[in-house]
């Protein structure tokens, strides 16, 4: 019988700050750390806190990656080490979006609860700034709506037409609330609902639907190119 202890490690390496997650012999460890080297801070991040579960990288037999919206760079880094821990430890890889985890930790909340008791037919819709005026949004109606990238005006002119009260999620700038944002027009989730937890990103290595596509990355805003109508 073989002695492997099974290990999850969750990563999120889509913006600074790194986040690494591993659970394991009893324990969850979670270290963060800011800076944009994500490919150098990620294997001395992740031995310390394998480390502190009395772990090796070889026990790794789980991981759950945020494979997007998010840095170019970034999501790939998580992407190949998922990649790699798959082809040498046969691990399996859970794959999730920003917008899935805002959703887990957002509809339990007491301040979502409390919405759809006064709105029924109330829906989550997350929004995620992208870059200066671009913004990613995804409204959880149950009609199975993907995630989209829109300018700032786009956002604000899909939210206004949207037909159903809206409870928001998300981030604006510099990691800024949507308050300014919306102008206070919506209910808006609590700021930890907002900021990805290491616990929901390791209870989500447990969701068996997220290992469809889980090395497939979520890159939303098109590249230049394709912005360029053909003549």
């Amino acid at each position: 019988m073989s002695d492997i202890k099974p290990i999850t490690v969750a990563l999120d390496t889509s913006a600074s700050p790194l986040l690494v997650a591993v659970q394991g012999n009893g324990k969850i460890v979670f270290r963060r750390r800011k800076g944009i080297k994500q490919e150098r801070l990620l294997f001395p991040v992740l031995q310390e806190a394998l480390s502190a579960c009395n772990a090796t990288l070889q026990e790794v037999h789980r991981i759950c990656i945020v494979r997007g919206p998010g840095r170019f760079t970034g999501i790939r880094i998580a992407l190949t080490f998922a990649s790699m821990m798959q082809y040498l430890n046969q691990a399996t890889v859970y794959g999730t979006t920003l917008f899935e985890i805002l959703r887990r930790q957002v509809e339990p909340s007491a301040s979502f609860r409390r919405f759809k008791k006064q709105y029924s037919n109330g829906v989550l819709g997350v929004v995620l700034h992208a870059f200066r005026e671009e913004y990613f949004l995804q409204i959880f109606d149950g009609s199975d709506s993907i995630p989209v990238w829109l300018s700032r005006e786009e956002l604000l002119s899909r939210l206004a037409g949207y037909k159903r009260p809206l409870f928001l999620a998300g981030t604006d700038k510099e990691g800024a609330d949507l308050t300014t944002l919306t102008d206070g027009k919506y209910p808006l989730a609590a700021s930890k609902d907002c900021r990805v937890q290491p616990q929901t990103l390791l209870s989500l290595a447990q969701d068996e639907t997220l290992q469809t596509g889980a090395l497939e990355p979520l890159y939303l805003k098109p590249a230049r190119f394709e912005l360029v109508a053909p003549l």
